[in-house]
This record gives C-alpha cells, structure tokens and sequence, in this order.
C-alpha cells in the first residue's frame, strides 16, 4: 500500500516533496492547528478539547509524532463509546485513549520499521507492523502519513488505538448502567454536538486566518 499525501491543507506542502528534506516541508502551524484545518479530523480535536489535550500537543511542547484516527474511525467504535468518554467523569480514559496515540519525538514514515514497538505518553507501547503499508496494533493502517507540522508529524489512521490496559466492555458497562437517566444521556449527546460543532466552526475560521 502506498501512502498518500492526499489533503488539500497540505497540497502547497506536498507539491514541493521532490526532492527535499523533511525539514524542509515543516507547515508554519502545529498539531492541533494543523488538525482543526482537516475536515476528516474533526472528532479527533473535539476529543482533544474533551481531554484538555490541545495545549498539551501544541507549540511550544513536542515534537511529537500523532496517529490521528478519522471520523470515520471514531464511528467504527462500539455504539455510545464516544458519548461515553466525553462525559466529563470520564475524562481520565479519554486522556488515556488519546495519549495513546501520540509518541514522544519526531517519527517519519521511513523512520517505522516491521515490529518496532513505540512508547507512548500514555506509557504503553505501539507495534508498528511494515509488511503491507504500515499497520499500527494489527488494528489501523496509516492512510495519510508525514503531515509535517512545526512542532512534529501527523500520521492519519483508519482505525482508533485502545489502550490494552483499557476493557472497552467493562467500561461501556459503566456507561449504560446510567442510561436509564435520561437527562444523563441527553447531556452527553448534548455535549458532544456541542463540542463538534464548536470544532467545526473554529476549523472553518483557522482557513481565513
């Protein structure tokens, strides 16, 4: 499989690739600015405010190097995880799950190799398997890699990277034994929206900035 460049925030960048270094493709805003201007991340940054994460991702911190689950991939969970997590006594396993997904240091493309295991900040380790593209867990293929930002680099992945320490079942239970509260439910779909909304509206502001 071959990995693409494939979205139009990074087409400048990309059409200077040949030939030049990875430093000298570094986008002049970080990862969560980089991330509110792709429209397929937009879960990811909701989840990011959820958590109180974005400062902690941002410049002047890192570098770092990001797997970034899509919507789509955020969707492919369990049905009432998402709402689940951004309810604000879950904030610890959101923290978790997204800290998850990010590696201290720059880690390009070439710099992945068949079986290497990565550290995360959430403490637990990543496989990295290269046999056909690069797969993250035997769960998530990369399917955009090196968005480079100025302060690390983004790798989009199709699928969510769940901590092994973490029983999603276990913890929907805790989830659903509320459900019957109805106000309960309401407030994290609620929050949710909210939270997207708010996501998308700050993404569609960052373009004309």
């Amino acid at each position: 499989m071959k990995l693409s460049f494939a979205f139009a925030t990074i087409a400048a960048i990309c059409s200077t690739a040949v030939n030049t270094n990875a430093e000298d493709l570094v986008s002049s805003v970080d990862i969560p600015s980089t991330a509110v201007g792709v429209p397929q991340l937009s879960t990811l940054v909701a989840a990011l405010t959820a958590a109180d994460l974005v400062s902690a991702i941002a410049e002047p911190n890192g570098p770092f190097t990001v797997f970034a689950p899509t919507d789509d991939a955020f969707a492919a969970l369990p049905a009432g995880l998402v709402e689940c997590l951004l309810e604000p006594d879950n904030k610890g396993a959101l923290s978790a799950i997204l800290t998850y997904h990010v590696v201290d240091g720059q880690v390009l493309s070439t710099d992945l190799t068949d079986g290497m295991m990565a550290p995360t900040l959430q403490g637990e380790d990543v496989t990295i398997n290269t046999t056909d593209g690069v797969v993250i867990n035997d769960s998530a293929t990369v399917i955009t890699a090196d968005i480079m930002t100025s302060n690390g680099v983004v790798h989009v992945i199709d699928a969510v990277l769940v901590p092994p320490s973490i029983d999603v079942a276990a913890f929907l239970a805790t989830c659903t034994d509320s459900d019957t509260d109805s106000d309960e439910e309401s407030s994290s779909s609620s929050l949710y929206g909210s939270i997207v909304g708010l996501t998308i509206i700050a993404g569609v502001s960052a373009l004309f900035l």
